[in-house]
């Protein structure tokens, strides 16, 4: 088992690594989007790899403007064993892409733009909600598992939005309570 997981994280290593690069060549001149700033993140690199298999690259590499609350490698790490694998195979895109959608918001959502309280936020999956809770501890997120993600470092902007980094993947569901 333990060389199955090795080979699978140097698999989406690998493939981040590639992706990275492919997004990365001819915008030297250009400031960085979403895309680019994850790319270049070791941070991300299962993010990035569920991007590319999701087909949204372009998408976020778009103009946006977008707010992503981007999951760390650890919290792909964190979900039931073979998920991410299972997400990443080609007939799995449309639960991936929908899992993905689910941490995008179509406006830019900085940490001062987020109402202190709790608040319903409509992601880019448009079925879903998230309640985002702010006060003087800081930025949580409800999903539709009604488990909470914590914003673990908020406003790294982009040309195109911002990201925040969260410490759980979001997963659709029920709507969350948010009071």
């Amino acid at each position: 088992m333990k060389t199955w997981k090795v080979f699978t994280m140097n698999t989406l290593r690998n493939l981040a690594a590639i992706t990275a690069a492919t997004l990365t060549l001819g915008t030297a001149a250009q400031a960085a989007n979403i895309v680019e700033i994850a790319s270049g993140d070791d941070r991300f690199t299962t993010l990035v790899a569920a991007v590319s298999a999701a087909g949204l690259v372009e998408t976020l590499q778009g103009p946006g403007p977008f707010t992503v609350f981007a999951p760390l490698n650890d919290a792909f790490a964190a979900l039931p064993a073979g998920t991410v694998e299972t997400l990443l195979k080609p007939e799995n895109k449309g639960d991936l892409t929908n899992i993905l959608l689910y941490h995008v918001d179509d406006r830019n959502l900085t940490a001062e733009a987020i109402p202190t309280g709790s608040n319903y936020f409509k992601p880019i999956l448009a079925s879903e909600r998230l309640c985002i809770t702010k006060g003087a501890d800081g930025v949580t997120i409800a999903d539709g598992t009604g488990e909470m993600a914590t914003v673990v470092v908020a406003n790294i902007k982009a040309d195109n939005g911002v990201i925040h980094v969260i410490d759980k993947v979001l997963l659709p569901g029920t709507r969350p309570a948010c009071h």
